[in-house]
């Protein structure tokens, strides 16, 4: 995972030979079903249109939005092609739809956090001001995330379908009375088997998410690795496991077994045939994320898990504050 530093983004004003350059972008990703967001997007967007940036905004929010001179786009695949940012106002669910918006193409997600947690959210509310100083001045750094790539194939090793995730694949059963039972391997070569309610295979960024509170660990997330946490398993070594970010992570389901399915980033579910099973790899296109605030990946565990640092004796910054 890598960061730039100042991102310049593509300027307004006169191109090569007098030509005029396209003007800069930026996508919103509203979580309209509050008003006090929905607010926040529409005095944010008049601030980005006042400096000369176009506003783009999704059907089936535009109505909601109301913001005069705004781009209407569908919310596809090519939503946010030509888009510096998508500014994502919303929490944690908001955001990893906006980054299926944004997968395919250079734009950064940027997000305000006005869920609960709000940990892939660059901003809080209150500082929201700098945020779009910053993206007005291009004065902002461009984090690449890992994301991985989930293939589901059948019994004869058919591939029969996949997706992608951000925060984690889940390999859940499909029957909550019964017991999933998995066979796990690494690259190709099995590992243990334990029955069990599930196995989410993650990222360093989702190490904060749905892994975390199956009790995997919290990794850095510009630690390069993936993730395998079992979910209420019934064995003695059914302990998390931190891999080579190059590594195959398989989570096989015997033909007489539960029924199970998979979960992307609790986006996107389908059906794993009897017998089956999961292959999870690194995939080839990160997730770009835009920071502004200085902040440490420490900093936003402390914030926003309220963990106790009192007695801190550092360089004597904090005391003095």
């Amino acid at each position: 995972m890598t960061q730039s530093g100042q991102n310049p983004g593509p300027q307004t004003g006169q191109g090569t030979a007098g030509t005029p350059r396209e003007p800069r972008r930026v996508l919103l990703a509203v979580h309209t079903g509050r008003r006090d967001i929905v607010e926040l997007a529409r005095t944010s967007a008049a601030r980005l249109h006042k400096s000369g940036i176009v506003v783009r905004v999704l059907e089936g929010e535009a109505d909601d939005l109301h913001i005069a001179d705004a781009e209407v786009v569908p919310p596809d695949a090519e939503a946010a092609r030509g888009a510096e940012i998508v500014m994502v106002f919303g929490g944690d669910g908001t955001f990893l739809r906006a980054a299926e918006l944004a997968r395919y193409t250079d734009a950064a997600l940027m997000g305000v956090n006005l869920g609960r947690v709000g940990f892939l959210a660059e901003t809080e509310p209150e500082a929201v001001e700098e945020t779009l100083t910053a993206i007005e001045l291009c004065e902002y750094s461009v984090e690449e995330r890992l994301s991985i790539e989930v293939d589901v194939l059948d019994a004869d090793g058919t591939v029969v379908g996949g997706t992608w995730a951000l925060n984690e694949v889940s390999v859940e059963k499909a029957q909550r009375s019964r017991v999933l039972d998995v066979v796990i391997a690494i690259d190709g070569r099995p590992l243990t088997s334990f029955g069990c309610d599930g196995v989410l295979c993650a990222t360093p960024t989702g190490s904060t998410a749905y892994a975390f509170s199956a009790g995997g660990p919290v990794v850095w997330p510009d630690v390069e690795a993936l993730l395998l946490v079992p979910s209420n398993a019934h064995a003695l070594f059914a302990r998390p496991l931190v891999t080579s970010p190059n590594s195959v992570l398989t989570v096989a389901v015997p033909a007489d077994g539960n029924r199970s399915r998979i979960s992307a980033d609790g986006r996107r579910v389908l059906d794993v045939p009897d017998g089956g099973r999961v292959d999870v790899r690194r995939a080839d296109q990160p997730v770009r994320i835009a920071r502004v605030h200085a902040s440490t990946f420490g900093d936003r565990l402390v914030a926003k898990f309220g963990l106790p640092v009192e007695g801190w004796r550092g360089n004597g910054a904090e005391r003095d504050g």
